[in-house]
């Protein structure tokens, strides 16, 4: 008789948020606050389901590059936010074309960056005084 249940077992999605801080953390050899810290100078937006955050393997992948521009290369937090209004995140890190192709963390805060996002969710809605 043959089984009629699906034994596939399907890979999760990078981007799915299924990693509480403190598992995070301990991917990433940090203390949880690290990761508070990041989110408050808006390098990360964790998901939050009510006052608890989950990161994806992007989030993870995403800071601990970061990680390596801040410890290995010496660019300060606060340096690195300019930095990042400036260029991408793979020109910083000097990664490889077919590397940053194919990462799902790639974190492009530049203007140009900004506008690409803003063409994929069409116009912004109009104020109200904007209406009149």
């Amino acid at each position: 008789m043959e089984s009629k249940r699906k034994n596939s077992i399907q890979p999760l999605r990078p981007d799915l948020p299924i990693y509480p801080i403190g598992v995070a953390a301990k991917l990433l050899d940090v203390h949880p606050r690290t990761l508070r810290i990041y989110e408050e100078e808006g390098f990360i937006q964790p998901h939050h389901k009510g006052s608890r955050r989950f990161f994806s393997l992007n989030d993870v992948t995403w800071i601990s590059c970061m990680r390596s521009m801040i410890h290995d290369q010496g660019i300060s937090i606060p340096g690195l936010k300019m930095l990042l209004g400036f260029a991408p995140c793979w020109e910083i890190a000097e990664c490889p074309k077919d590397v940053y192709k194919a990462c799902g963390a790639r974190v492009d805060k530049t203007k140009k960056g900004a506008d690409r996002a803003a063409d994929k969710q069409g116009p912004a809605p109009k104020m109200k005084s904007e209406a009149r």
